[in-house]
């Protein structure tokens, strides 16, 4: 008999993408929790219409759900409009994953897999001293802060019920239809553009979109996985500066970078106000993935290399479009 698997946020960057891979599974039957009735989903998907004054519609064909995959979430934004940006992110990071899962609970559920953000631990670390699962968390923000709430909401709910919660860290996912800073980083080297980047001696963890989707598929199933956090990556860090020049290269643009000295563009950014922005491109974040490794035998199964020539191709066929 399949097992049910009901996976949220599926029209989403990384939703998408865990759809695809989990409907080729002859195993399972994939669900998909939707806002939207005409919402385009993978071929074999059921879609779950959500409802605003409940968890599931009447009716949804939800019973007997064994995993929860919970991609929906408010991302972080870098100008948000919203009055209350905090209350906004608790509504729907906080409440809305918590009201899933007492409702997975009710409905049978066994497992609850959650992505959050490494951000959870921190926004930097200093080199050769990167973040771990032991760590305490020192969320920065109000994304981030919503992240860590949620995860200890989960935990109380693990504690009370003994719902499998499994809670998944990531850095900076990329992957073929990436946005936001990526995107404009491949935008900037396609159009040749002289980057005062350079000099940069940071280190960086990234996690491919192919290598974090075969984390959450490896979760469903594993009985380590059952109540642990775990950070995920590539296994390879770079600095800002390699991956511009690897990007480059699988855009078929090589990278044109000029060694700026980091605390002349410190002093820049802070001049014109772009703080958070030079602290994504030139500050340290580094992910530690032994305990994943070990706890789960798992390996990230795609290269960085192979990961960029992918997300550029997918770019370069966009722009073409």
């Amino acid at each position: 008999m399949s097992k049910k698997v009901l996976v949220t946020g599926g029209t989403g960057f990384i939703g998408r993408a865990v759809l695809a891979r989990l409907v080729a599974r002859a195993d399972l039957r994939v669900l998909a929790w939707t806002r939207r009735a005409d919402a385009v989903l993978p071929v074999g998907v059921v879609p779950v219409p959500l409802s605003y004054n409940r968890t599931f519609a009447a009716g949804s064909p939800i019973l007997g759900v064994d995993t929860v995959v919970h991609c929906a979430a408010r991302v972080h934004v870098m100008n948000d409009e919203v009055p209350d940006p905090l209350a906004e992110f608790r509504r729907v990071n906080v409440e809305m994953t918590l009201d899933l899962a007492r409702s997975a609970v009710e409905l049978g559920a066994r497992r609850f897999i959650f992505i959050s953000s490494i951000k959870v631990n921190g926004e930097t670390t200093q080199p050769g001293y990167p973040f771990t699962a032991f760590d305490t968390p020192q969320p920065c923000g109000a994304y981030a802060l919503s992240k860590h709430e949620a995860e200890a909401g989960l935990r109380e709910i693990a504690e009370q019920t003994g719902l499998e919660v499994v809670i998944i860290r990531t850095p900076l996912v990329y992957g073929p239809g990436v946005g936001a800073n990526f995107r404009s980083m491949m935008r900037w080297l396609a159009a040749g553009m002289p980057l005062p980047l350079g000099a940069l001696d940071n280190r960086r963890s990234l996690v491919a979109l192919d290598n974090l989707v075969d984390l959450i598929d490896t979760c469903l199933d594993h009985p380590a996985a059952a109540n642990q956090t775990l950070l995920v990556s590539d296994g390879e860090d770079m600095s800002t500066s390699e991956l511009l020049r690897r990007l480059g290269m699988a855009l078929g643009r090589p990278a044109r970078l000029l060694p700026v000295p980091g605390h002349w563009i410190g002093l820049a950014a802070r001049l014109l106000r772009r703080e958070a922005i030079h602290a994504r491109l030139c500050d340290s974040l580094q992910v530690d993935i032994e305990r994943t490794r070990e706890l789960l035998g798992w390996s990230p199964p795609v290269s960085v290399d192979d990961a960029l020539r992918r997300t550029a191709l997918d770019y370069l066929q966009r722009r073409q479009a």
